[in-house]
């Protein structure tokens, strides 16, 4: 698979997180070309702030593969990481990160911070964003928007 259909899993995933009422965002772990981890956010479920979608694939992949590094691995997300999220994809030691919509107002991979090269960290990775960003950004618009409609 390549990353636009990585995306379009994690897009799916991301609209699971509506029926509780979290921001449709979804995450993927990849390891050689396989999903090991698919989650969605889950802060409004289940009342817990780090409830990320990344940082739930990411805490999956790990138990998957039995240790906290994934130096092998790729995470694919519907919105462009937070510096939570980020902080964690430096930790876990990513080899990758993967992001559809880009998040001008959080955003640590570019947008507002750049965490994932910063040479002052233990650890960088490659970012590949933009990837299905229509689509990703639309999604959360759409969601937003209902919101204000409420």
């Amino acid at each position: 698979m390549d990353y636009e259909d990585l995306m379009r899993l994690a897009i799916a995933e991301a609209e699971l997180a509506i029926t509780h009422g979290d921001v449709p965002v979804g995450a993927l772990v990849v390891v050689d070309g396989e999903v090991i981890a698919s989650r969605h956010n889950e802060r409004q479920l289940t009342t817990d702030p780090t409830a990320h979608a990344e940082v739930l694939a990411m805490r999956d992949a790990c138990e998957h593969l039995g240790t906290w590094r994934l130096d092998n691995a790729t995470l694919v997300s519907t919105l462009e990481p937070c510096a939570m999220c980020a902080g964690a994809a430096v930790n876990a030691r990513l080899q990758k990160v993967v992001f559809g919509a880009p998040d001008l107002e959080a955003g640590a991979l570019g947008s507002v911070y750049h965490l994932g090269v910063d040479p002052r960290l233990r650890h960088t990775f490659d970012v590949q964003h933009n990837v299905l960003g229509d689509e990703c950004t639309q999604s959360l618009k759409a969601f937003f928007a209902g919101l204000r409609a409420s």
